[in-house]
């Protein structure tokens, strides 16, 4: 985790799933560069999220082996959305196949599908 720039509150889980409250820091130093005057969530920090929760529900260490697909449907701006929930389906094998995306207010920011080991 990128020290500081969210947190990880409130996680609801199921056998197969996990929906999680993550508060994001607006005044994080990150946001003044990425971008001043107009702050963004980087993708990246998104994505990581993603295996932060997953990595917390399961127990494991995760390492992202492939991303299927990846769509960033709209600009994260902390300033306006400092809470994102989480939302994660996945099957267990050797690894987890995964399909997640990130809400706050009405506004879906992304949607992936992935695979983690």
């Amino acid at each position: 985790m990128q020290q500081g720039i969210y947190q990880i509150g409130k996680l609801e889980q199921t056998e197969d799933s996990v929906k999680a409250a993550v508060k994001i820091d607006p005044s994080h130093a990150l946001f003044n560069g990425h971008f001043p005057g107009a702050p963004v969530v980087p993708g990246v920090i998104q994505l990581e999220m993603v295996q932060e929760l997953l990595a917390q529900h399961t127990g494991r260490k995760l390492k992202l082996k492939s991303l299927r697909t990846c769509k960033f449907l709209e600009v994260l701006d902390p300033s306006r959305h400092e809470e994102l929930t989480v939302f994660i389906k996945y099957k267990t094998q050797d690894m987890l196949d995964i399909t997640a995306s990130g809400e706050s207010g009405g506004s879906v920011f992304f949607k992936l599908q992935a695979t983690f080991i």
